[in-house]
């Protein structure tokens, strides 16, 4: 099976660390890379994790903040430079026009590769975004609570069919019929649905500088995977709702109300040099997987239950 795994980029918040690269995340999903927010240094940092510009096939934009985009110019000429074969759609807040025009055409380099610029606007909802065929999944967005307009996204695949072995057994189909009941939904009196029960899709989410808002709770709403910024501990929650961002407390309290699998807490405030407060306040409310990010870590999807 093709690896589902989100690789970390950098985990810094407004300024990077001596041990913190400025935001950047790809989400592997099969046969697509899905790059988040490349803050500044992003390209570097996909050289240490062994990330290749042909690994990304969509990048998304939550806002147009230092940290979360001054990576942009970089990677799209360097997607440009090895000639990616293949449109590279780009999803961003439309009111940031402006801002991507100017780093797409931050300096002067030769266009080879067609980037498909795909503005998220009102609340959001479902993108014209489809994965491959081996591996199809929709994208969709949600408008969060941020001194300027930023969204966050979710993968979703489509659920699908888990063969029972036994309801076959018991109804004596084998062999080559068993592929055939999978591909046309019926064999005689047997319908796949009699064989079979059906097969949640998996749900990646990422989620980067907010308040709490109802868009946090729609799109961590039943993810395997919740990528979520944490820049705050509860001691500085009146920074954090000042600022426009999380707490640890508030993004395990999300995490736990919304049946998540693996909760990953990123974007962490200079002021933070140790990060054992994060995953102490977040194990408080939250009693699944924590992984407290790291640059160039690497973090598998879990696999289906």
């Amino acid at each position: 099976m093709s690896a589902r795994e989100l690789v970390v980029l950098g985990t810094a918040s407004q300024v990077p660390t001596r041990h913190r690269n400025h935001n950047g995340y790809l989400l592997r999903w099969d046969g697509e890379g899905l790059l988040f927010d490349p803050g500044e240094g992003t390209q570097r940092q996909m050289l240490h994790a062994g990330v290749s510009a042909h690994d990304i096939t969509r990048i998304c934009v939550t806002h147009f903040h230092g940290d979360h985009c001054l990576g942009l110019p970089g990677v799209i000429q360097r997607i440009n430079l090895d000639k990616v074969p293949y449109p590279v759609p780009v999803h961003y807040p439309a009111s940031g026009e402006p801002f991507f025009e100017r780093l797409r055409h931050a300096s002067a380099f030769y266009e080879q590769v067609e980037l498909r610029p795909e503005p998220v606007s009102g609340e959001g909802g479902p993108l014209k975004a489809t994965g491959n065929e081996r591996s199809p999944f929709t994208l969709e967005a949600a408008r969060l609570s941020h001194p300027v307009e930023s969204y966050g996204y979710r993968l979703v695949e489509p659920d699908g069919r888990r063969i029972l072995p036994e309801k076959l057994r018991a109804l004596g189909i084998t062999g080559p019929d068993v592929g055939r009941l999978q591909r046309e939904g019926r064999l005689g009196d047997v319908t796949l649905s009699d064989v079979s029960e059906t097969r949640r899709g998996q749900r990646a989410a990422f989620i980067m500088d907010t308040r709490l808002c109802e868009g946090v709770h729609a799109l961590a709403e039943g993810a395997d995977l919740l990528v979520i910024e944490a820049t705050f501990l509860d001691a500085d929650a009146h920074l954090a709702e000042e600022h426009g961002h999380l707490t640890a407390a508030q993004a395990a309290r999300v995490a736990a109300q919304a049946g998540v699998r693996t909760l990953v807490l990123t974007h962490f405030s200079q002021r933070y040099p140790d990060l054992g407060g994060h995953l102490d306040e977040a194990e408080r409310h939250f009693d699944g997987e924590i992984v407290v990010a790291a640059d160039l870590m690497r973090i598998p999807v879990p696999l289906r239950g």
